[in-house]
């Protein structure tokens, strides 16, 4: 007995040292990867220091949120990218014949080259403020659809209002509308599928966005699909940061009233935005649906410049973080940005500064409670850096901030889904309006307006007076920031 115990002892201190053995090798093999790939030598330093010291812990963590190209979807686009282009490619050329944009300037040509969307004439944008006013445009949107329906959000929740969604959606479908529903699968996960089977049983077609489909790539779990979009018929299209949840209503105990805007546009950007719901969809499905692709002037006259900006893991470049970047160095007066996810990199630290600096009215509204505590903590070490070049950061103190927005001097504003943070400008797909009008501006400025007086101006010395465990708190958040 002693003689076997003795030899399975042995087998065992063999089996894990081998196990040891494959997971250093698995960390080393990881970190040259790691040292290719990573965006910049700081990143590539941590992967590769901590993929050779703990691989144990490393390996998986790097697999699983460690990479910033969605490696399945670009391959998938590049792949049959010519059966999808033609569609594109119809909208395209119908936008730039009808709908030109005599202007042609410098701004233009660097979106259209940026994103290969056309910037358009022609629309109406209408501003959506808070949940009420947001799903009865929505909803009535849905009830008129007569053709198709494309439904695409983050989070949708089984609750009252879900259930209100989900009724739209049988609505429509029993009324003979080609209904397509698709949602993250990591953002609606709680989502049933009793929901869901109802819907497929009255033949909508429905999918989930799943980052982890590609059988050679299981472990993309820190890619997002973070849109949402409902486009009716190809005439009338919905996007920005409400997702369908009664939290939306004020239904949350600690974060109500939810504050949060959406845009509704008309025109010849409503195809603009079917292109990304296209991609996505084929993505998911390997189907691409019979939409319609040949652009209408919006009927009520108005004449506003858009400029869709789908962005994501996927792209040729780092288009979000880009885009981003180009606005503030162009403002020349004001700058003012809402964001609930502030957490910067350096380089939109530096323009935020260079722009202070310059003389422009730099304000960063954020909530002063958010419902993500580690993005709470590392907000707090943009303050200081921030604050001596003159930059105002808001603490919204009536609610949640919920709303992604954007506003560059008097004509130029951005509405849609991107945070100021790492998850969005790398991680996540997203969508943005911009609208290039003064009249639309100025209800955008008054929007901020009215959440500037529900906020207070934050100031580094808060974070001074406040204890050294949570300074210190602070500062481990911030070391967090490239994957919150």
């Amino acid at each position: 007995m002693k003689k076997w115990a003795e030899i399975t002892r042995r087998r065992r201190k063999s089996f894990f040292a081998a196990l040891l053995a494959l997971a250093h090798i698995a960390g080393a093999l990881t970190s040259v990867q790691a040292v290719m790939e990573t965006r910049t030598a700081q990143g590539a330093i941590a992967w590769a220091v901590s993929l050779n010291t703990i691989p144990y812990a490393a390996v998986p963590a790097y697999w699983a949120v460690g990479r910033t190209k969605f490696e399945g979807y670009v391959k998938k686009r590049q792949d049959r990218i010519d059966e999808t282009s033609p569609f594109v490619r119809q909208f395209i050329d119908s936008a730039k014949k009808d709908f030109p944009d005599p202007d042609q300037d410098i701004e233009a040509h660097f979106l259209e080259r940026l994103i290969r969307l056309p910037t358009t004439r022609g629309n109406d944008v209408q501003l959506l403020r808070n949940g009420e006013e947001i799903y009865s445009s929505i909803f009535r949107g849905m009830e008129s659809a007569e053709d198709y329906l494309l439904v695409q959000f983050y989070i949708v929740r089984d609750d009252d209002l879900g259930k209100k969604l989900q009724q739209q959606m049988l609505a429509a479908a029993q009324r003979g509308v080609r209904v397509k529903f698709l949602y993250d699968q990591i953002g609606s996960r709680k989502l049933p599928h009793s929901y869901l089977d109802a819907l497929r049983q009255s033949g909508v077609k429905v999918h989930s966005f799943i980052s982890t489909r590609d059988r050679f790539r299981p472990f993309q779990l820190n890619f997002r699909n973070h849109r949402k979009i409902v486009v009716v018929d190809g005439r009338q299209a919905w996007l920005g940061g409400a997702n369908i949840g009664e939290e939306y209503l004020h239904a949350d105990p600690k974060l109500s009233p939810w504050i949060d805007a959406m845009v509704k546009v008309e025109g010849p950007a409503v195809q603009a935005v079917q292109v990304p719901f296209l991609e996505d969809w084929y993505w998911t499905s390997g189907d691409i649906p019979d939409l319609d692709w040949a652009p209408q002037a919006a009927s009520t006259g108005k004449s506003r410049k858009v400029f869709v900006l789908p962005t994501g893991p996927a792209d040729r470049f780092e288009t979000c973080a880009l885009y981003f970047l180009h606005m503030i160095n162009n403002a020349t007066h004001r700058l003012w940005i809402a964001s609930p996810y502030f957490v910067p990199d350096e380089q939109i630290v530096s323009a935020l500064q260079m722009a202070a600096l310059r003389g422009v009215d730099v304000r960063i509204l954020i909530p002063e409670n958010c419902d993500n505590f580690m993005v709470n903590l590392s907000g707090w070490s943009y303050v200081a850096e921030l604050e001596k070049a003159g930059v105002e950061i808001y603490r919204h103190t009536n609610g949640f901030l919920h709303y992604k927005a954007l506003l560059v001097d008097d004509s130029v504003s951005a509405v849609g889904t991107a945070n100021f943070d790492n998850r969005s400008f790398r991680l996540n797909f997203e969508i943005t309006l911009e609208v290039e009008d003064e009249e639309f501006a100025q209800e955008v400025k008054e929007m901020f307006l009215h959440d500037f007086a529900d906020s207070r101006l934050s100031s580094a010395k808060e974070l001074e007076e406040r204890h050294f465990i949570f300074r210190l708190a602070v500062r481990v958040a911030r070391l967090f920031a490239p994957i919150q």
